[in-house]
């Protein structure tokens, strides 16, 4: 082991688990090229490039990719060194975007960088709750199988400030995976059954008082369209309403790339972005929609298998808090734009445009690798 903590035994390579590297790849590759048909017709947009987005999208897939490898070879020791540093880093990020920020639909959780570059630290918040509370239920405990309930208490008001910060934000979708995360990884730690029921009881409560006191009205309006998007399609269910018109377009095997006719004439607000899959959907129809989703449960599949045999609870804990982070981000995605879940303007990992998005993707397969380079030392 090199001073920087990274792994130095030859050959580190051919361990990976390189199913899970290609199922990511193949992904932010195809989400390339979606998100150059989503964004050509849109000059105002592209600056006049039809591939500026294409372009960026590929930028931000090489940078992912390299932050995920550095992530995969930190060793175990230093990865949980780093961890409150890292966690007070990502607080820091969020305060900031909090005086700083810029807004776009909505939501303050951007910062504005030079170049024409933006920031977004919630993305990295998510890494930040999942080391910290990997950190706090992973210890060994003497004669202990389950967490002590001081360590679960900790962990959860460790994981509040962050959820707090976001929810400041007005960034709902970004709160809502938090929550998956959390629960996710308190049920996993071993903890007793009534700190995953009082979560999501005390979840629910926050959700209602979140409704009445915090939430404004276009957000409720978004959050509810899916309920029945014709009937809001002027207010908060139009997105929505686009969005499955095209994929209803596509059939089943598409109209073609570059072809489709609500992608090429910009029915769909934000395509490139959060609603992605529709351009998927209209333009690779229903098979090109399934090969997509299948490489999702790829990643997905490798993930739970890494939980499995990892071979420690902090390495387990890490790899469900990964799972179940692109696992309800995917679901809440494809879910707004079939019409069937609340319109919260996640995007679909890997596929949607989006630097920050891209990079914590892709450190979250480093941090997979990670786990299952350390189950086979």
């Amino acid at each position: 082991m090199n001073p920087l903590g990274f792994r130095d035994y030859g050959g580190w390579w051919r361990s990976y688990d390189w199913i899970l590297w290609t199922a990511a790849a193949v992904l932010s590759i195809a989400g390339s090229v979606l998100v150059w048909s989503a964004s050509k017709a849109d000059m105002a947009v592209s600056a006049g490039d039809p591939l500026y987005f294409f372009k960026r999208h590929l930028l931000n897939m090489a940078i992912g990719i390299v932050l995920g490898v550095a992530i995969s070879r930190i060793a175990y020791p230093q990865l949980r060194a780093y961890t409150p540093f890292l966690y007070v880093l990502s607080m820091l990020g969020l305060v900031v975007v909090l005086l700083v920020g810029v807004e776009i639909a909505g939501a303050k959780a951007w910062i504005r960088l030079p170049g024409g570059f933006t920031l977004q630290p919630s993305e990295f918040a998510k890494v930040a709750i999942i080391l910290a509370l990997a950190f706090i239920l992973g210890e060994k405990r003497n004669a202990q199988d389950e967490p002590r309930g001081g360590d679960v208490v900790l962990a959860l008001a460790v994981a509040a400030v962050p959820v707090f910060l976001v929810l400041r934000q007005n960034d709902t979708g970004t709160v809502l995976v938090m929550g998956s995360i959390i629960i996710a990884m308190v049920a996993v730690s071993g903890a007793p059954a009534r700190w995953v029921v009082g979560l999501l009881a005390g979840g629910g409560i926050v959700a209602v008082l979140a409704w009445k006191f915090v939430l404004k009205p276009y957000q409720i309006a978004r959050l509810t369209s899916f309920i029945d998007p014709e009937a809001s399609a002027k207010t908060g269910g139009f997105n929505v309403a686009q969005a499955r018109i095209a994929i209803g377009n596509g059939g089943f095997l598409g109209q073609g790339l570059f072809h489709g006719a609500q992608t090429q004439g910009k029915f769909v607000p934000v395509n490139e972005s959060d609603f992605i899959f529709s351009v998927v959907g209209e333009e690779l129809g229903f098979i090109g929609s399934i090969v997509i989703i299948g490489l999702l449960a790829v990643v997905l599949w490798r993930g739970v298998m890494i939980a499995l045999r990892a071979s420690d609870l902090f390495g387990r804990l890490v790899a469900t808090g990964v799972v179940a982070w692109i696992g309800f981000q995917s679901f809440e995605n494809l879910g707004m734009n079939v019409g069937i879940m609340p319109v919260t303007g996640v995007p679909l990992p890997f596929i949607s445009y989006g630097g920050t998005s891209m990079f914590a993707s892709w450190i979250a397969i480093g941090l997979l690798q990670n786990v299952h380079l350390r189950s086979r030392e």
